[in-house]
């Protein structure tokens, strides 16, 4: 499959280093960026072809949308109308597909992309949403483009794609202030700074796998680790009472809300 990309940002370089690590074709990428040393980083880094004109990456089987969600409409507006066939894999946060969909002319193959930082180094999780006209086969290749990055969910309607930006997408923010808070935490209870950054990662980095391997619920793993009476009881009661459970509600619906408004924000013309 020949792929394009439009923009060779973080994300865009985290894709194509995880397409060529999995064996994917360095002859078959083509990246076009604006920036000059950008563009000299990214061929130099992966040897895939760099060009200056998104034009010139039409020719490909798929294109991956890449640039800031702010520029996309510009940068959509400028190219000619796409062969029918072509699958467009938009990664610009808050941009509606509806919206892409338009700036290209009506193109009816669009699958909307919500990866997340952790991307950047393989271990990501994508929200993929399509388009009605977008083929079985266009799905299969936008997912074995995001699984270079890391896994992939595909949801039904574009809104969940909203849900799943303030879950995944601003989630890792959310995990490295409680990394952040825990860390404070055990220097504040005497431990050298670095003895309570190894504690703290390696926690949420082993919860985190025994959560994956074991398949329980997350309130069922907690049952197992909080004895009655003992350290990790208090501790809880202690986050209850200070709404924690409450207070990360509250964030990811404020960034769901956030997410809604910037679609209609960017989605003007």
């Amino acid at each position: 499959m020949k792929l394009g990309f439009i923009g060779g940002g973080n994300m865009a370089a985290a894709m194509v280093g995880g397409l060529v690590q999995k064996g994917f074709a360095r002859e078959d990428i083509i990246v076009a960026e604006q920036q000059p040393e950008r563009r000299t980083w990214l061929a130099q880094e992966f040897t895939v072809n760099v060009v200056d004109n998104a034009a010139e990456v039409l020719a490909a089987e798929a294109v991956v949308l890449a640039v800031k969600p702010q520029q996309l409409h510009a940068a959509l507006r400028s190219l000619p109308p796409l062969r029918p066939e072509l699958l467009v894999v938009s990664i610009a946060a808050g941009v509606r597909a509806s919206d892409i969909s338009r700036w290209l002319h009506g193109h009816p193959s669009v699958v909307r992309a919500m990866p997340n930082t952790p991307a950047l180094v393989g271990a990501g999780v994508t929200g993929l949403y399509a388009l009605p006209a977008v083929s079985e086969a266009q799905r299969t290749q936008a997912t074995q483009l995001l699984e270079a990055v890391g896994s992939v969910v595909w949801v039904d309607t574009e809104a969940q794609i909203d849900a799943v930006t303030a879950i995944s997408g601003s989630g890792p923010a959310y995990v490295f202030l409680f990394i952040e808070a825990l860390e404070q935490a055990a220097i504040d209870l005497g431990l050298p700074a670095e003895t309570a950054r190894q504690l703290t990662l390696h926690t949420f980095l082993g919860a985190s796998a025994l959560a994956i391997k074991d398949k329980s619920t997350p309130a069922e793993l907690r049952a197992r680790v909080t004895s009655k009476g003992g350290t990790t009881e208090r501790g809880l009661m202690a986050l209850e009472e200070g709404g924690v459970k409450y207070a990360i509600g509250l964030a990811a619906r404020a960034a769901a809300e956030r997410a809604q408004e910037m679609g209609v924000l960017f989605g003007k013309d």
